[in-house]
Parts: C-alpha cells; sequence; structure tokens
C-alpha cells in the first residue's frame, strides 16, 4: 500500500453511533462496509445513524435505491430528504416499479425538494446503473463521497442472479475505495448464499451483521480490515430508541463516561441537529460530530455553553438528573420548546412537557399545528408505538392513501402505521398531546 492510501486511510469517519466507531475501531475514507441483516429491517437504524453524520457536516451522501418507491422513501428519510448534500439515485419506478404511472406520478407531483432525485431509466440494466452512478453523479462530487446501497438483495432480484451482483459488487468495491469514498452495502443474510455472502466478504473492508433472537437484537463484526480488535465474531446485544443505538455493554456501564452519547441523546430530546447546537455553542458541526463520537473531548467553555443551550444541569453528561426518578409532579416551567428537524415554528409548534435530561419510557409533548397548515411527513422518526389526544381543533392525517379525520376529544393510536401526511383544514390551532413509548 503506498504511502497516499496510508495517509488516506488515516482520515476516520465516524458511523453515527459513538458505541459502534469503538468498536469497530472507527471507520476510515475507503471503507465498504457490509451489513447483513437477518431481518431485512436491522440495518435501517444504523444506516439513517450514518446519514444524519454524514449530512451534518454537508458530506455529499449518495442514496442508491432498489426496493422503494421515492415518495416511500422520502418517508422514511424524513427531514434528511431537505438536505442538498443529499442526491437519491431512483432505481425503484424504472425497476421493480416496471415504470408504472402510479410511481412516475410522483415526478410530476413532486416540488422543491431539498434533495436531488435521478430516476434511472431501465435499471436492469447494469451498464445503466453504473453510468448514472459514477458518470453523472460521482464523477461531479469531490472526494469524501459516502454511498448507501439498498439493496443488495434488492440489486439481485431485478438482475436475476447472484454472478451479475458479484461482478458489480466486485468491480464497484475497489472502484469506490478508489475514488476515497465510505459505502454502506445493505443485503438481507437469508436471500443469499453462502458463496456470494463468502466472496463479498473477502473483498469488503468492514463486514457486520445483524441478527434477532427471542425479542434480543446482537451485532456481531465479522470483519474490520487492518484494526487489531479483540471482539470480531463476538455478538453484541443492543436495542434502539428513536435514532439512538445502545449496546448493552453500555447499560451495565463499566465506570466509565460515555459523554458523547449522552450529549447525542440530550440534543435529540432538544430537537437540534448537529449543525444546530454547533451554531448555539460557537464550534463546527464536525467538532459536535467529534464529540459525540468519542474521538475528542469538549473544552469546558463548549461544555458549559452545551449545558446552557440544552437546559440542563452539567451532571445532566453523566448521570441521569439525581432523584428524578424519585419526584411525582414535574411544574410546567420544567417544560422545554424543542425543534422538530424538517419543521418550522410557521407550521408546527412543539414542547417537551418532561424535562430534557429526565429519561422516560413515555415520552409527553404539546404539538400544535397552525391553520391552514399541511406537514408533509410525520413529527417523529420514532420505533415504537406513540399515543394522541386532541386537545382542540381538527385535524386531517393520511397514511397511505387512507385519509382520517380527528377531532377535539378523539384518541390516536400508531403502531407500526406511519402518517404520510398530516393537515389543519381548519381556521384555530390544532393541539395535540401526544406521547412517544419506548419499546
Amino acid at each position: 500500500m503506498n504511502s497516499n492510501t496510508n495517509s488516506r486511510r488515516k482520515s476516520r469517519v465516524s458511523s453515527g453511533v459513538s458505541q459502534l466507531d469503538k468498536l469497530l475501531g472507527s471507520l476510515y475514507i475507503g471503507d465498504n462496509v457490509v451489513w447483513h441483516d437477518d431481518s431485512g429491517s436491522l440495518a435501517s437504524i444504523f444506516c439513517l445513524n450514518f446519514i444524519q453524520s454524514s449530512l451534518a457536516q454537508k458530506k455529499p451522501l449518495i442514496y442508491m435505491n432498489f426496493d422503494r418507491s421515492p415518495r416511500n422513501l422520502l418517508e422514511k428519510l424524513g427531514a434528511f430528504s431537505a438536505s442538498p448534500a443529499l442526491t437519491i439515485i431512483d432505481c425503484f419506478s424504472g425497476g421493480k416499479g416496471s415504470n408504472s404511472p402510479i410511481f412516475l406520478r410522483f415526478y410530476d407531483d413532486v416540488k422543491d425538494l431539498g434533495c436531488q432525485i435521478l430516476r434511472v431509466k431501465d435499471p436492469r440494466k447494469i451498464e445503466e446503473v453504473m453510468d448514472v452512478l459514477y458518470d453523472q453523479v460521482h464523477a461531479n462530487e469531490p472526494e469524501d463521497v459516502r454511498l448507501v446501497f439498498e439493496s443488495l438483495t434488492g440489486m439481485q432480484e431485478l438482475w436475476g442472479g447472484e454472478d451479475k451482483i458479484i461482478q458489480f459488487y466486485a468491480h464497484s468495491c475497489p472502484r469506490l475505495y478508489e475514488l476515497n469514498t465510505l459505502a454502506y452495502w445493505i443485503l438481507e443474510k437469508k436471500a443469499h448464499s453462502p458463496r456470494l455472502r463468502a466472496q463479498i466478504n473477502q473483498i469488503a473492508q468492514v463486514v457486520v451483521e445483524l441478527s434477532i433472537k427471542r425479542g434480543t437484537s446482537s451485532l456481531t463484526i465479522i470483519k474490520s480490515e487492518k484494526r487489531d480488535l479483540g471482539n470480531i465474531n463476538k455478538p453484541m446485544s443492543y436495542w434502539t430508541r428513536d435514532m439512538t443505538v445502545t449496546f448493552d455493554e453500555e447499560r451495565k456501564g463499566t465506570g466509565g463516561i460515555d459523554l458523547g452519547f449522552r450529549l447525542k441523546e440530550l440534543r435529540s430530546r432538544r430537537g437540534f441537529s448537529q449543525t444546530d447546537l454547533a451554531k448555539l455553542v460557537g464550534v463546527t458541526p464536525s467538532t459536535i460530530s467529534q464529540i459525540e463520537s468519542n474521538l475528542i473531548y469538549p473544552s469546558l467553555p463548549a461544555l458549559l455553553k452545551m449545558t446552557e443551550v440544552l437546559m440542563v444541569d452539567i451532571s445532566s453528561f453523566f448521570q441521569d438528573k439525581p432523584g428524578a426518578k424519585r419526584r411525582i409532579v414535574f411544574p410546567e416551567s420544567e417544560g422545554t420548546d424543542i425543534r422538530i428537524q424538517g419543521f418550522d415554528e410557521g407550521s408546527l409548534r412543539a414542547r417537551r412537557l418532561a424535562p430534557i435530561d429526565l429519561d422516560l419510557r413515555a415520552e409527553p409533548y404539546l404539538l400544535e399545528i397552525l391553520p391552514e397548515k399541511s406537514l408533509s411527513s410525520h413529527f417523529f422518526v420514532h420505533k415504537g408505538e406513540e399515543v394522541g389526544y386532541m386537545l382542540s381543533g381538527e385535524l386531517q392525517l393520511k397514511v397511505d392513501t387512507e385519509t382520517y379525520t380527528v377531532r377535539e376529544g378523539d384518541l390516536l393510536y400508531l403502531s407500526s402505521d406511519i402518517p404520510n401526511q398530516w393537515r389543519n383544514t381548519g381556521s384555530i390551532p390544532a393541539r395535540l398531546l401526544w406521547l412517544k413509548i419506548r419499546n
């Protein structure tokens, strides 16, 4: 490996999950990271954290989409789709979508997206996919491009055979390495032969397996090239809450302090992106990202400014709020106005009714959608149940193609269904008491 390659490999990149960075020995520019997903849904939270971290640093991110309609993907990405640093390559509409008018209508209806969406007219032709990816998109981007391929399984279903997948992957990985990128590749483990998985693992720099047994999710690092790790092939249990991934080792505690994890948790509750917090504290988004990844520690003035901005005690960065679990009544003054990413205060206002540094299984919010305003996605990116009670006003919500009307006194319950639109058609604010319930 030449000196230029060695220099490049020293450029560390956060996965967006600080404990994962520790377990992997960090990620580096040039890495191809393969996720073997046992259930087909476990890799999503790791991808979203990677996307959030990359876009917060304004790094160009290319999302190769084979399995979802563009509209469905935008709903999954939520506020991230507003970033001009994001480019979506749509291989679904002309692939599994068979150029159906119901999917192509999206391009007539969509307006003012922050991200760019490019449609591959015939993604069944591998050369056409590669042309859009490398010649039209990647050639125009600087180095340090991030990519998400969703998914190798979807490619195989479209292209009809493992040999074509291996050919595409074997050509792309070295090329992406030389182009100074970092790529996530997702595949459903059970949908592929051991031969294909072995060949993919051989080429990749990082390989991770995700599985779930008896309700417990686990992560196993199969390969982390040129890192001296002691946890290879050792399953590690983890759990998720909203955008936060926590490993059992973190929950048990070892006497150490994971300040980065705690900062990310408190920032997310306040509704700030890394860029938002950086501006308010007076540092760069990259600094916040590195603190949350535990690559660096903040200066004392910066830490004190964070407590002021997040409206918490400094002890909240190191432990739960003293005595909070024994309290029964919390004054109204301890609630906090929060920002929900992707929505401006002219459309949606939100207040967390519990203190930011109070860890609850059910998080209470007061939400207010202003008159004659529409929201093009749901309030939260959340895995778990949600319950809402209509305090005043009237709302229409759309779930897939069904429209529902919610009036004062009505109760809403969401488990797996996520609204793709909220609309206040009245002349007064619509007020909701909302609970996010942790799994």
